[in-house]
Protein backbone atom coordinates (compact mmCIF):
# COMPACT_ATOMS: atom_id res chain seq x y z
CA UNK A 1 0.00 0.00 0.00
CA UNK A 2 1.58 3.55 -1.34
CA UNK A 3 -0.60 5.45 1.91
CA UNK A 4 1.39 4.26 5.14
CA UNK A 5 -1.03 5.91 7.27
CA UNK A 6 -4.22 3.20 6.27
CA UNK A 7 -1.70 0.56 5.64
CA UNK A 8 -2.79 -1.36 9.07
CA UNK A 9 -6.74 -0.12 8.90
CA UNK A 10 -8.62 -3.35 7.98
CA UNK A 11 -10.80 -4.04 5.33
CA UNK A 12 -14.41 -3.98 6.38
CA UNK A 13 -16.98 -6.48 5.00
CA UNK A 14 -20.83 -6.25 5.67
CA UNK A 15 -23.69 -8.91 5.47
CA UNK A 16 -26.92 -7.68 5.68
CA UNK A 17 -29.98 -9.40 7.30
CA UNK A 18 -32.63 -11.97 5.68
CA UNK A 19 -34.71 -8.56 4.81
CA UNK A 20 -32.31 -6.06 3.57
CA UNK A 21 -29.83 -5.05 0.51
CA UNK A 22 -26.07 -4.84 0.38
CA UNK A 23 -26.47 -0.89 1.16
CA UNK A 24 -29.07 -0.14 2.83
CA UNK A 25 -29.31 2.69 5.56
CA UNK A 26 -27.12 1.36 8.12
CA UNK A 27 -24.50 -0.23 6.03
CA UNK A 28 -24.27 2.60 3.81
CA UNK A 29 -23.86 5.44 7.38
CA UNK A 30 -21.30 2.23 8.15
CA UNK A 31 -19.59 2.23 5.38
CA UNK A 32 -18.85 6.03 5.20
CA UNK A 33 -17.68 6.01 8.87
CA UNK A 34 -15.13 3.30 7.88
CA UNK A 35 -13.94 4.84 4.84
CA UNK A 36 -13.14 7.70 7.20
CA UNK A 37 -11.00 5.95 8.85
CA UNK A 38 -8.97 4.86 5.77
CA UNK A 39 -10.80 1.61 6.13
CA UNK A 40 -12.08 -0.44 2.77
CA UNK A 41 -15.53 -1.37 2.80
CA UNK A 42 -17.27 -3.73 0.95
CA UNK A 43 -21.19 -5.13 0.92
CA UNK A 44 -21.82 -8.40 -0.03
CA UNK A 45 -25.08 -8.99 -1.64
CA UNK A 46 -27.08 -12.26 -0.38
CA UNK A 47 -30.18 -11.37 -2.03
CA UNK A 48 -32.08 -14.21 -3.30
CA UNK A 49 -29.72 -16.64 -0.95
CA UNK A 50 -32.07 -17.90 1.89
CA UNK A 51 -30.18 -20.63 3.19
CA UNK A 52 -27.04 -18.97 5.85
CA UNK A 53 -24.93 -21.91 4.92
CA UNK A 54 -24.78 -20.53 1.29
CA UNK A 55 -24.67 -17.00 2.64
CA UNK A 56 -21.59 -18.07 4.48
CA UNK A 57 -19.86 -19.73 1.65
CA UNK A 58 -20.66 -16.56 -0.14
CA UNK A 59 -18.95 -14.60 2.35
CA UNK A 60 -15.92 -17.08 2.09
CA UNK A 61 -15.31 -16.69 -1.63
CA UNK A 62 -15.74 -13.07 -1.73
CA UNK A 63 -13.05 -12.51 0.98
CA UNK A 64 -10.62 -15.53 -0.18
CA UNK A 65 -8.50 -12.21 -2.06
CA UNK A 66 -8.53 -10.39 0.94
CA UNK A 67 -4.96 -9.10 1.51
CA UNK A 68 -5.52 -6.62 4.40
CA UNK A 69 -6.75 -7.77 7.85
CA UNK A 70 -10.30 -8.19 7.75
CA UNK A 71 -13.14 -7.34 9.88
CA UNK A 72 -16.38 -8.61 9.40
CA UNK A 73 -19.89 -6.62 10.09
CA UNK A 74 -23.49 -7.95 10.34
CA UNK A 75 -26.57 -7.65 11.33
CA UNK A 76 -29.33 -10.23 12.11
CA UNK A 77 -28.87 -13.27 9.71
CA UNK A 78 -25.97 -11.80 8.62
CA UNK A 79 -24.46 -11.43 12.14
CA UNK A 80 -24.97 -15.13 12.33
CA UNK A 81 -23.10 -15.03 8.45
CA UNK A 82 -20.37 -13.35 9.90
CA UNK A 83 -19.62 -15.42 12.63
CA UNK A 84 -19.76 -18.52 10.98
CA UNK A 85 -17.58 -17.18 8.41
CA UNK A 86 -15.04 -15.44 10.97
CA UNK A 87 -12.98 -17.99 12.04
CA UNK A 88 -12.06 -19.34 8.71
CA UNK A 89 -11.07 -16.32 7.09
CA UNK A 90 -9.18 -15.52 9.96
CA UNK A 91 -10.55 -12.51 10.36
CA UNK A 92 -9.18 -9.72 13.13
CA UNK A 93 -12.59 -8.88 14.10
CA UNK A 94 -16.12 -9.74 14.56
CA UNK A 95 -19.04 -6.63 14.98
CA UNK A 96 -22.50 -7.93 14.90
CA UNK A 97 -25.99 -6.26 15.32
CA UNK A 98 -29.22 -7.86 16.74
CA UNK A 99 -27.26 -11.08 15.66
CA UNK A 100 -29.41 -14.21 14.82
CA UNK A 101 -28.12 -16.49 17.47
CA UNK A 102 -29.91 -19.42 19.62
CA UNK A 103 -33.09 -18.63 17.36
CA UNK A 104 -36.01 -21.26 18.66
CA UNK A 105 -36.00 -24.02 16.45
CA UNK A 106 -32.29 -23.40 15.40
CA UNK A 107 -30.19 -23.23 18.40
CA UNK A 108 -27.46 -26.25 17.37
CA UNK A 109 -27.11 -23.17 14.04
CA UNK A 110 -25.67 -21.28 16.42
CA UNK A 111 -21.92 -20.69 15.29
CA UNK A 112 -19.23 -21.16 17.65
CA UNK A 113 -17.56 -18.46 19.18
CA UNK A 114 -14.73 -17.16 17.09
CA UNK A 115 -11.50 -16.63 18.96
CA UNK A 116 -10.94 -12.93 18.14
CA UNK A 117 -12.04 -9.83 19.62
CA UNK A 118 -15.93 -9.25 19.29
CA UNK A 119 -18.30 -6.76 19.75
CA UNK A 120 -22.45 -7.09 19.64
CA UNK A 121 -24.86 -4.15 19.51
CA UNK A 122 -28.62 -5.19 20.44
CA UNK A 123 -31.91 -3.36 20.80
CA UNK A 124 -33.82 -3.86 24.06
CA UNK A 125 -36.62 -3.72 21.73
CA UNK A 126 -36.22 -6.41 19.63
CA UNK A 127 -39.03 -7.99 18.13
CA UNK A 128 -37.52 -10.53 16.23
CA UNK A 129 -34.36 -11.62 17.28
CA UNK A 130 -34.62 -11.80 21.53
CA UNK A 131 -32.16 -9.72 23.51
CA UNK A 132 -31.40 -12.32 25.92
CA UNK A 133 -30.16 -14.55 22.83
CA UNK A 134 -26.99 -12.21 22.62
CA UNK A 135 -26.48 -11.68 25.92
CA UNK A 136 -26.37 -15.17 26.42
CA UNK A 137 -23.80 -15.40 23.28
CA UNK A 138 -21.85 -12.52 24.62
CA UNK A 139 -21.33 -14.53 28.45
CA UNK A 140 -20.30 -17.34 27.06
CA UNK A 141 -17.59 -16.16 25.03
CA UNK A 142 -16.98 -12.92 26.57
CA UNK A 143 -17.66 -10.70 24.15
CA UNK A 144 -18.11 -6.71 24.44
CA UNK A 145 -22.04 -6.57 24.45
CA UNK A 146 -23.96 -3.17 23.95
CA UNK A 147 -27.73 -3.25 24.75
CA UNK A 148 -29.04 0.28 23.34
CA UNK A 149 -32.32 1.64 23.23
CA UNK A 150 -33.56 0.53 20.06
CA UNK A 151 -35.81 -1.81 18.24
CA UNK A 152 -34.34 -5.26 15.68
CA UNK A 153 -33.27 -2.63 12.73
CA UNK A 154 -31.21 -0.52 15.22
CA UNK A 155 -31.48 2.64 12.48
CA UNK A 156 -32.56 5.04 15.48
CA UNK A 157 -29.20 4.02 16.99
CA UNK A 158 -26.64 4.54 14.28
CA UNK A 159 -25.15 7.11 15.41
CA UNK A 160 -24.03 5.31 18.33
CA UNK A 161 -23.28 2.24 16.67
CA UNK A 162 -21.10 3.92 14.28
CA UNK A 163 -19.18 5.73 17.41
CA UNK A 164 -19.10 1.58 18.75
CA UNK A 165 -18.26 0.56 15.02
CA UNK A 166 -15.20 3.49 15.17
CA UNK A 167 -13.82 2.53 18.87
CA UNK A 168 -13.86 -1.28 18.10
CA UNK A 169 -11.89 -0.62 14.66
CA UNK A 170 -9.28 1.90 16.54
CA UNK A 171 -8.78 -0.85 18.61
CA UNK A 172 -7.95 -3.81 16.33
CA UNK A 173 -5.79 -1.40 14.08
CA UNK A 174 -4.14 -0.75 17.60
CA UNK A 175 -5.05 2.99 17.32
CA UNK A 176 -6.42 3.52 20.27
CA UNK A 177 -6.33 6.63 21.88
CA UNK A 178 -4.98 6.66 25.59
Amino acid sequence: MSNKQNAAMPAVYFSHGQESGPWGTKILSMADTVRKLGCRAESVDYQGIADPAERVEKLLAECADVTEPLVLVGSSMGGHVATAAAAALDARGLFVLAPAYYMEGYEALTPAAPDMPTMIVHGWRDDVVPVDNSIRYARECRATLHVLDGDHRLTANIDEINQLLTQFLLRIAGRESA
